[in-house]
């Protein structure tokens, strides 16, 4: 294979992936964007006097939130590449729904 022919199928390969991945990191990444500021929403719109919270306790809470991307953001990207990007960004959606699932039954500041 000469070097045309090998940059043309580099070219292909690359469209490719583009079509079919990116969209599909696109729509996660909205998704992570609403996961994140759902809570900073939430809040000021009724979520404060529904659970009881002070303004002290809905920041601890928007913290500890976010604390878990900061320290969860490495030991992920290692199991990426252990289990592969499939396994394990279909792991990370279920995981998210699950979890933003249970956040609906959340009665008080202890079950935030």
């Amino acid at each position: 294979m000469n070097v045309a022919e090998t940059q043309s199928v580099e070219r292909s390969a690359i469209r490719k992936v583009s079509w079919r991945l990116v969209p599909f990191v696109a729509l996660m990444f909205f998704i992570n964007f609403l996961d994140r500021t759902a809570i900073s929403f939430a809040g000021p719109n009724g979520m404060n006097k529904d659970l009881g919270l002070t303004a002290a306790q809905f920041g601890l809470a928007a913290g500890v939130f976010f604390v878990g991307y900061i320290v969860l953001e490495i030991p992920s990207n290692l199991a990426l590449h252990k289990f592969g990007a499939r396994r394990w960004l279909a792991r990370i959606m279920v995981t998210w729904g699950v979890v933003a699932l249970l956040f609906t039954w959340v009665s008080s500041i202890n079950g935030l």
